[in-house]
């Protein structure tokens, strides 16, 4: 098969780098597809320059805010603006499918709140969530809907 999976994605604790790991491993079991994942924080940390895709991809975001409630107050995006800068790099979000949110459900309204930005900001779907690192059945969700989008 031609089609290359790609799997954009930032990391900052650990958690979404180990669902991508994981969500990977699945697809591979599950597809003849090569997956390609893309470490935002390693292209910046490196110091390389933003590749302008010509693939689609799936973008994974936790969320980072600082301030803000998540409904009447404001709140700002902290640590995680090189996947927000990835996907407005080339104009990229023309090749997202969608984001899949991630953090931590203790936050209330803002759990996921900075993928559901991204989504009206590029006008992509959020296609998914999971919690901090994610549990398996989250990992088999989210890869059968991956896969969805690459076989149609």
């Amino acid at each position: 098969m031609s089609k290359t999976i790609h799997l954009v994605y930032i990391s900052l604790s650990g958690n979404t780098k180990s669902f991508v790991s994981r969500l990977k491993t699945y697809l591979e079991l599950k597809s003849d597809y090569p997956i390609e994942t893309i470490d935002v924080k390693e292209l910046v940390k490196d110091g390389q320059t933003f590749m302008a895709m010509s693939d689609y991809f799936v973008a994974f975001l936790p969320t980072y805010l600082e301030g803000g409630n998540g409904l009447d107050t404001g709140d700002v995006e902290i640590l995680t603006t090189p996947l927000r800068e990835f996907i407005a790099y080339a104009d990229n979000y023309r090749y997202c499918y969608g984001i899949v949110g991630s953090g931590n459900k203790n936050f209330n309204h803002q759990y996921c709140l900075t993928a559901k930005q991204y989504a009206q900001q590029f006008g992509f779907p959020v296609l998914d969530n999971f919690e901090l690192r994610g549990l398996a059945d989250d990992v088999e969700r989210i890869g059968e809907k991956v896969l969805a989008l690459y076989r149609s």
